[in-house]
């Protein structure tokens, strides 16, 4: 992730009045945490703190591995095996997942109903920006893992979809 990338997010969360954001890739980790202003007069403060430069920003450090016990490995069931073979669908961005274009209209996709390439499978609103997020796999949808008109953050799991 670039600075700019880190700045720019800085700023949408303070504008979104997200609290805590934690973003995770192969070897690199960042939580930012936002104090809410409560008065308008705390808004100004708030934004000042969001806009330091990050050359005088505190060093993160990922926190260090706790050695542990080895436990038993237990033997997998059935479920579990076989969720391994489902493909898991991820928040591209932070927002507001909606499973419908309108409250009025049907769902995009429902348990059970098979997919294609290019498939809108849900809508996620980010910034009053509304984004549809297509299908990159064919497949069924297994599962839904979000509630609609809920917060998602980025990277979590949306839907399991098995692979045809």
């Amino acid at each position: 992730m670039t600075i700019n990338e880190i700045q720019d997010l800085i700023k949408f969360i303070a504008k979104a009045g997200v609290t805590e954001v934690e973003i995770e890739k192969q070897d690199f980790k960042i939580t930012i945490k936002s104090p809410l202003p409560k008065r308008k007069g705390e808004a100004a403060q708030a934004e000042a703190l969001m806009q330091v430069p990050l050359s005088m920003a505190p060093v993160m450090q990922a926190p260090q591995p706790v050695a542990t016990a080895a436990a038993p490995v237990a033997e997998q069931s059935a479920e579990e095996k076989q969720l391994e073979n489902y493909i898991t669908v991820k928040s591209p961005m932070i927002g507001t997942f909606y499973r419908r274009s309108a409250p009025d209209k049907d769902a995009f996709v429902e348990v059970g109903q098979s997919i294609k390439v290019g498939d809108v499978l849900c809508v996620i609103e980010a910034m009053k920006l509304f984004n549809e997020i297509e299908s990159e796999m064919t497949g069924k949808i297994v599962k839904i893992l979000v509630d609609d008109n809920s917060p998602v953050e980025y990277d979590q799991p949306l839907f399991l979809v098995d692979p045809a």
